[in-house]
């Protein structure tokens, strides 16, 4: 993957990463988008984590009058449920998984790379890590959607994986309703998602960002 690709952080000093969290933005924006906030993010003496922001490439989208801009897949349909194309969207969750694949062939073990992703990108998030056939730490869905929830092809390996989701309860572009829908249908395929509400619209918040560095401790701590 060309560093043009993507903006890579790697642990200070000379100390070679055994840890990954890869953290997918939203249509429009570019992986400098959540740069600030892997910045933030807490470094713990027991995980040297590199942190990988990749950018999406440029395509057309429907419901944006077909403009060209960064995005993940294109969107047809705004309705509620979301039509896209699904087809672009698998592309994109097989070029994360080849990230991954990266990353675990430089010497980091599959069960220390977190995957998240914000609106889009967390679309993609669920596709790429659901359907990654070695076991991952975790997931990470910020304000987003299932897209694929009844055509994802589920990995045994990713079964206990777990799953967090955040989302904003004042959220005009991703209705709230689409994360509470994520919740159910990953509890209904036996999952044990952990859902957290914040009293913001279609964004990250102070709050959420000290939660996800929680977790992320969490997760990594193992």
């Amino acid at each position: 993957m060309s560093d043009n690709d993507q903006i890579v952080i790697n642990p200070a000093g000379d100390a070679p990463a055994d840890a990954c969290m890869i953290i997918l933005h939203g249509l429009g924006a570019d992986g400098r988008d959540f740069e600030p906030v892997a910045r933030m993010m807490p470094r713990p003496d027991y995980a040297q984590v590199r942190f990988i922001m990749p950018h999406a490439p440029r395509l057309p989208v429907t419901v944006n009058g077909g403009m060209v801009m960064p995005a993940w897949y294109d969107i047809l349909e705004m309705s509620l449920d979301r039509r896209v194309d699904e087809q672009q969207l698998r592309q994109s969750a097989q070029r994360i998984q080849a990230i991954i694949g990266e990353q675990i062939a430089a010497g980091i073990d599959s069960r220390r790379i977190l995957v998240s992703g914000f609106s889009q990108g967390g679309a993609v998030a669920y596709e790429a890590a659901l359907s990654f056939e070695q076991p991952l730490g975790g997931l990470l869905a910020m304000s987003t959607y299932l897209a694929t929830a009844d055509s994802i092809e589920l990995a045994e390996a990713n079964r206990e994986m777990p799953i967090e989701i955040h989302h904003g309860n004042m959220d005009p572009v991703v209705p709230e309703a689409l994360g509470r829908a994520a919740h159910s249908r990953l509890e209904s395929l036996g999952y044990t998602p952990r859902y957290r509400q914040y009293p913001m619209a279609h964004a990250v918040c102070p709050q959420q960002i000290a939660d996800i560095g929680e977790w992320m401790v969490s997760r990594l701590s193992q």
